[in-house]
């Protein structure tokens, strides 16, 4: 079965267009979810609306209010929403260009993929889209979805774009109320760079199937035991390791990758070794942090 659109219409860019089609790019149809039922009777339990003074009340008889100060509400009805409606073309006109790093993401919101409409759009679109993709730039635009004006980026996708709706800024908080009271200190540049070597060992390429949600799947597991009549799986928390100091196992390991495998000595030759480890002890414990960031590129390795 086609996935079905959610908005079709045309992206314009100048004099320009092409019909396209919106499609959803994320779904949450496969999350597990629980429905509420009577703990005797197992019937789904039917949420209705309750008036504090009347009791149980119609849904016919709900109105919209808007809360302007505590317990005080100003009715909004369909005729006033009417008149502030922003009038649709279903036009995604593209009103500027920026570069594709410059959107942060904190105001990056719902994902959707955008796909010619038809193959007398096809050429048209690729044009558009090998364009952005070329000049390393994604296009703001705004088009009306679900009777509210969204503003979005479109950039390039594989053989088609990818839409991404963007919040308001009025919805994204400050980092001030979070991060101010953080010292504003250089860390030690030893330590930072032992941090470095830490970050490089763990370095990899992201790829989403490496990180499922072990939730979800405990929990399904768990569903399918309890439908063959068996007792649930109690799955046991993942063993932690001792917490070190990251510094001494930084310094540690990148000693240990440092220097070539040691030769097998006799034990004469052992026994003058020894006190220069009592001093790599004591050094250790003179600055803990150190020594465990060592331990810990030692770990990451093996």
């Amino acid at each position: 079965m086609a996935p079905r659109a959610s908005w079709k219409g045309y992206l314009k860019l100048s004099l320009v267009s092409c019909p396209v089609r919106l499609y959803p790019a994320t779904s949450a149809s496969e999350r597990i979810s629980f429905n509420q039922l009577h703990k005797k009777t197992h019937n789904r339990i039917n949420m209705k609306p309750v008036d504090p003074e009347l009791g149980l009340v119609e849904r016919s008889d709900l109105v919209r209010g808007y809360e302007y100060e505590d317990k005080q509400y100003i009715i909004i009805d369909d005729a006033d929403l009417d008149a502030v409606r922003i009038e649709s073309n279903h036009t995604m006109n593209i009103e500027a260009f920026v570069d594709e790093g410059e959107v942060d993401v904190i105001y990056q919101d719902s994902p959707y993929y955008l796909a010619p409409d038809g193959a007398m759009a096809e050429e048209t679109f690729a044009v558009l889209r090998e364009a952005m993709r070329k000049s390393g730039k994604l296009a703001i635009a705004r088009l009306v979805l679900s009777s509210r004006e969204r503003v979005v980026t479109i950039g390039a996708r594989e053989k088609g774009m990818f839409v991404c709706t963007l919040r308001n800024p009025n919805e994204v908080r400050g980092t001030t109320e979070y991060f101010g009271n953080i010292p504003d200190a250089k860390p030690d540049p030893e330590m930072l760079q032992l941090a470095e070597a830490l970050i490089k060992q763990k370095q990899t390429h992201f790829d989403p199937k490496n990180y499922e949600d072990r939730y979800e799947v405990a929990l399904m597991a768990m569903i399918r035991e309890k439908l063959k009549g068996h007792k649930p799986i109690i799955a046991a928390a993942p063993e932690r390791g001792n917490v070190i100091n990251l510094m001494d196992a930084l310094k540690a390991s990148l000693s240990q990758q440092a220097k070539p495998p040691a030769k097998s000595k006799s034990k004469a030759e052992e026994a003058p070794a020894k006190p220069a480890r009592k001093a790599a002890a004591g050094g250790a414990a003179e600055n803990p942090l150190k020594a465990n960031l060592l331990k810990a590129v030692g770990k990451s390795k093996k």
